[in-house]
């Protein structure tokens, strides 16, 4: 069976946004992590251009954006919340950072809705909007300068959301190491080679051969490198063979 989405279950909840600005760059940084619902609640100026202009192209997520008047009725349908606050509280709900939350509220978002609810560029949420949550979350950041911006604060949510969902970055396909025999091939054209340059005398070797496999095997030669050598190798006597051959 195929699980649905968990980033289609995650809601970013944004209170009382006093900038445009910021919930057009919320949206940009939702829609860049794959997630798509936002709800406003009671936005000081919405809609208005300027979060267009923030939203750069990701018009998607304000032109679904829903507009509450409440906290509660923007949690509707929600199983699980987390307040994102910069400060601790006298309260007893839960406090987590950034990560954990996500992984939380990721795990949760595999069956169910959950939401992530941030608050004023001022005075963030009031501790009536945090006892709306289950969890209490915060970004780890200097404690000299703890003033994040509000979409700032939104993307590495988002970000950390995306992650725990799954969406790291596939690993690449390690490149195919070259056979024994390929490199031997290898080692043999060198000599050759370096013997044809007049680089290398055979009758006064100095051990060069041996530093040069040293060399050559420290770096664990994968098959498109020994390619690539070799054919670095036959375009150095290449134009001797061609001049000797204009000659006779």
């Amino acid at each position: 069976m195929n699980l649905p989405d968990p980033l289609k279950n995650i809601r970013i909840v944004m209170c009382t946004t006093a900038h445009p600005g910021n919930i057009g760059s919320a949206a940009r940084a939702m829609r860049t992590m794959g997630i798509t619902d936002l709800a406003l609640v009671n936005p000081k100026r919405y809609p208005h251009p300027e979060s267009q202009w923030f939203a750069a192209g990701a018009m998607d997520v304000l032109d679904a954006a829903r507009v509450c008047c409440s906290l509660d009725e923007a949690l509707a349908g929600v199983s699980f919340a987390v307040a994102c606050t910069a400060r601790r509280r006298d309260i007893a709900t839960p406090m987590v950072d950034a990560r954990a939350a996500a992984l939380e509220g990721a795990g949760l978002a595999r069956v169910q809705k959950v939401a992530f609810v941030f608050g004023n560029e001022t005075y963030g949420l009031t501790n009536e909007e945090v006892s709306r949550c289950n969890l209490l979350a915060s970004i780890p950041v200097d404690p000299e300068f703890f003033s994040l911006n509000v979409a700032a604060a939104v993307q590495v949510f988002c970000y950390e959301l995306r992650m725990a969902c799954g969406g790291a970055l596939p690993a690449e396909r390690p490149p195919q190491l070259a056979a024994l025999s390929e490199v031997e091939a290898f080692y043999g054209h060198l000599e050759s080679t370096l013997v044809e340059t007049g680089f290398h005398d055979p009758r006064q070797p100095r051990k060069l051969m041996q530093r040069l496999r040293r060399l050559f095997g420290r770096v664990r030669l994968h098959t498109e490198e020994v390619n690539i050598l070799r054919g670095i190798l036959s375009s150095l006597v290449r134009p001797k063979s061609r001049t000797r051959g204009t000659e006779s």
